[in-house]
């Protein structure tokens, strides 16, 4: 997987667009489709906060029924729920009501399969999914310069998803279709579990009355991604990786403890689960001897291995 350098498409033509779905994301990515000098003509939204979303990113644009939109539109961005997307396509009337279409969906998990009904209509269908976290905000216009976008496309209409992709100011890139799980399971794990576990770390720190948990966490936090990021497991730190079973068996006391007093209850397994996957991983890679890792499976989970595996990983090599 690489990052493509397209070309805009030279001349290329302005499009009526339609966006089914104001949420965060979809309020944005028209938002810039209208800066790029695309017509966004109808919007949906279904809750009170979709339609302030719209009419504070897209004034002036007509709030419709989805089949209003897409009727009104040569281009349809859907911006849905990931499983909702599929009824969707099928309620538009794909392919008997609406003729060609550009039909762009931004789920990461699916690829153009799910647009199957706008290709026997004749249309472009395109999956384009912005590799970001969105607030729905104008802030994030300028946080899409740049911004990689996972593209799956025909090999005919890779042109037209490029332009789209640079016309909202980011960078695209293909994703095969039988790889969108893999790709968007990567980005939840990683960016939408690190908010859980920075959320959790805030947690017990505002309990021993820290007022600015962010202060604490921001230098440690940030350096710990650069490194994780620049040399992967090798960065590892920790009493895991030190093999100190003590501090684990301390950490976890403290945190069966909170949680018998009904407080943090999430906390106790998601310390475990992770630590357990951190084990495997030092494990895999040699670097605690058989007795620290037994220890350390130990403090876990009081035996010698996770649930129905018998150990960790390979055998590190014997010192």
């Amino acid at each position: 997987m690489t990052f493509e350098q397209p070309t805009p498409l030279p001349g290329a033509p302005s499009l009526r667009v339609g966006v089914i779905g104001a949420g965060r994301v979809g309020a944005v990515l028209g938002a810039a489709l209208r800066k790029a000098g695309h017509d966004v003509v109808a919007v949906s939204g279904v809750s009170e906060a979709s339609r302030e979303r719209a009419e504070a990113l897209l004034p002036g644009v007509p709030v419709q029924q989805p089949a209003g939109v897409a009727a009104a539109a040569d281009l349809v961005l859907l911006t849905v729920p990931d499983d909702e997307l599929a009824a969707l396509v099928h309620g538009l009337g794909f392919p008997g009501t609406l003729g060609p279409r550009i039909v762009v969906h931004t789920s990461g998990a699916q690829g153009i399969g799910v647009l199957a009904p706008v290709v026997e209509a004749g249309g472009v269908p395109l999956a384009i999914h912005p590799a970001m976290t969105f607030s729905g905000t104008a802030v994030d216009l300028t946080r899409l310069a740049g911004c990689p976008f996972a593209v799956t496309a025909m090999p005919d209409h890779r042109m037209v998803a490029d332009a789209l992709v640079l016309d909202m100011g980011g960078e695209p890139f293909t994703v095969d279709e039988a790889d969108r799980t893999q790709y968007h399971a990567a980005l939840a794990h990683g960016s939408n579990h690190l908010l859980t576990l920075v959320a959790q770390a805030a947690e017990l720190l505002r309990r021993i009355d820290v007022d600015d948990p962010g202060r604490l966490l921001r230098p440690l936090l940030e350096a710990a991604l650069d490194n994780a990021l620049e040399r992967g497991d090798k960065a590892l730190t920790g009493p895991v990786a030190r093999g100190d079973a003590g501090t684990l068996t301390r950490h976890l006391d403290m945190l069966d403890a909170l949680a018998h007093t009904g407080v943090a209850l999430d906390i106790p397994p998601t310390y475990r689960a992770l630590a357990l996957a951190t084990a495997q991983r030092s494990s895999a890679r040699g670097a605690l001897t058989p007795m620290q890792i037994d220890a350390v499976l130990t403090a876990l989970e009081g035996r010698g291995g996770p649930p129905g595996q018998g150990g960790v990983g390979p055998e590190p090599p014997t010192p």
